[in-house]
């Protein structure tokens, strides 16, 4: 559940929530990431960065339970998500909330139904719960007169938000996005990195994002890993910025320093 947020208890404090040891993906014989071993603390932003083709929404993939490593380990919170029974993972993967790069929403539902769509499967709360659950994620996201709209009307930040809703619906405690603002044009873009900040320091969310947008990785994110497509593994850690400043990586400053 999301809780309200201690702002004196900063993240370098927070309790580790999510672990990687010696985590290796690949796809037949072709290697995509190997040997990442990272954490993530709670109530932190932290980002997979990397330029095109690396690897970092199959990374993503395996951390939210859709894509078994070839080796290694995932820790939700000390357990093993790949080690669990299926229905155990199941369970485990309840605990996320996961904003999919397009979205995801289905077209012929209303934003409201979409957003109570987790909410009919995965709970037995009652209609009229639901219903006043929904009406509250949607103001969360700005989106409070949206209810019975299709995502074929919305803009492509609307969508974005429609989405996140619909990811909070449960509660979630971690969200995962994947390239959050793609497509969105610099003030949607800047709205939604406010209010994942938000979502950060209001409810003490825990957010992983995968990202090459230097504008919100530098405005948001205060850790992460950086994976390069030739080396097949993570070259760098650490806040954008810090990566931007201090590694002498040229995959990384030639990243970190572009213009566009």
């Amino acid at each position: 559940m999301l809780s309200v947020y201690d702002p004196r208890v900063g993240p370098a404090a927070a309790a580790e929530i999510l672990r990687c040891e010696g985590l290796t993906l690949s796809f037949g014989p072709r290697l995509v990431q190997s040997d990442l071993n990272f954490s993530v603390r709670r109530g932190s932003i932290f980002a997979v960065m990397g330029g095109s083709g690396c690897g970092k929404s199959t990374v993503l993939r395996a951390l939210i339970g859709l894509l078994r490593p070839t080796k290694g380990a995932i820790f939700i919170q000390n357990e093993n998500l790949w080690g669990a029974t299926a229905a155990r993972r199941n369970q485990i993967s309840q605990k996320f909330g996961v904003l999919f790069q397009g979205g995801a929403l289905w077209s012929s539902m209303t934003v409201a139904e979409n957003v109570a769509l987790p909410l009919l499967m995965l709970t037995h709360i009652d209609q009229a719960a639901i219903t006043q659950l929904v009406r509250l994620k949607l103001a969360l996201v700005g989106l409070a007169a949206a209810e019975d709209t299709f995502p074929s009307a919305l803009s492509g930040g609307m969508r974005k938000r429609a989405g996140l809703a619909r990811a909070l619906a449960l509660d979630p405690e971690i969200l995962f996005f994947d390239e959050p603002s793609a497509g969105l044009d610099p003030i949607s873009s800047q709205r939604l990195d406010e209010l994942i900040l938000g979502l950060r320091d209001g409810f003490g969310a825990t957010v992983i994002l995968v990202s090459h947008e230097l504008s919100s990785l530098y405005a948001i994110c205060d850790d992460g890993i950086f994976l390069d497509a030739n080396e097949k593994t993570a070259i760098g850690r650490g806040a954008p910025r810090d990566l931007r400043e201090n590694s002498a990586h040229p995959t990384i400053q030639s990243f970190m320093r572009r213009t566009s």
